[in-house]
């Protein structure tokens, strides 16, 4: 499917989807819906749910990258792929993955932002946002190491698992964990960011089939584990000692000798 007609068929669904959902809340005002979103505090734990078992769709992904590595017929695969990718767009170039990419994690706070709340709270989802980034690139960074695998265009050895791909996968799960039980078009709209960023991702020869595969299953992982333990690290965090007082933390930025960092406390 040409780029253009992909863009255009995406940017309808969300145009329809949007303007059913700002239909119904046509009455709020953006800026109540700010403060409301901003200042409310933190109390949709017990509302954070992911099936243990929807891990295994992605831990499959992680799996068949894995075994590229020995399994010859996967990785013919692999040159396969790019084989026909290098026949058919010998001159294919764009940057558009990078845009793709974010065009989830750009929908949930947009639509929030026009008044279409999802599951959590401002401070809830950039927390679990920051989770799952946290998980992704922990993981993607040092396997990419690890693995030393030559890229398509022999640029460098980190080519497994493609951390783009990853992170839209991420975002595309981020997406469908806060805004699947209003639509399942939400899903569609975020999953088909990621498959385009993946594909873009081989066509661009940036990396390989078994890349893409696995770094899909590493961003939707990465996510889903954060929906399952960040309520155990948020109530460790804030519930109250056994005078019942409630235990609070802060979280500054800081910049010290040209260093940028976070500083953490916690009262207990």
């Amino acid at each position: 499917m040409p780029l253009k007609k992909l863009i255009i068929i995406i940017l309808s669904l969300i145009s329809f989807e949007v303007s059913a959902q700002v239909t119904d809340t046509s009455k709020k005002k953006v800026v109540d819906t700010i403060k409301k979103d901003l200042l409310t505090a933190p109390d949709t734990v017990k509302k954070l749910h992911s099936n243990p078992l929807s891990l295994i769709p992605p831990a499959a992904a992680i799996t068949y990258g894995a075994i590229s590595f020995w399994a010859h017929p996967i990785r013919q695969l692999d040159f396969d792929v790019q084989g026909e990718i290098h026949k058919t767009n010998p001159n294919f170039n764009t940057k558009a993955e990078s845009y793709f990419l974010i065009g989830p994690v750009v929908m949930v706070y947009g639509l929030n932002l026009i008044g279409v709340s999802g599951k959590n709270t401002f401070i809830d989802r950039s927390a679990l946002l920051g989770l799952s980034a946290g998980y992704m690139g922990l993981s993607t960074l040092s396997i990419k190491h690890f693995t030393h695998r030559l890229r398509p265009n022999q640029k460098d050895y980190l080519s497994f698992p493609s951390g783009h791909t990853a992170l839209a996968f991420m975002g595309a799960e981020f997406l469908a964990q806060e805004y699947s039980t209003k639509s399942p078009i939400y899903t569609v709209i975020g999953y088909t960011f990621a498959v385009t960023t993946g594909v873009f991702r081989m066509y661009n020869r940036d990396h390989w089939l078994s890349d893409v595969v696995a770094g899909a299953g590493f961003g939707i992982i990465s996510t889903k584990l954060a929906y399952l333990t960040y309520p155990y690290i948020r109530n460790w965090l804030t519930h109250k000692d056994k005078n019942g007082n409630k235990k609070s933390m802060l979280l500054m930025p800081t910049y010290q000798d040209g260093v940028p960092g976070i500083a953490f406390a916690r009262t207990f």
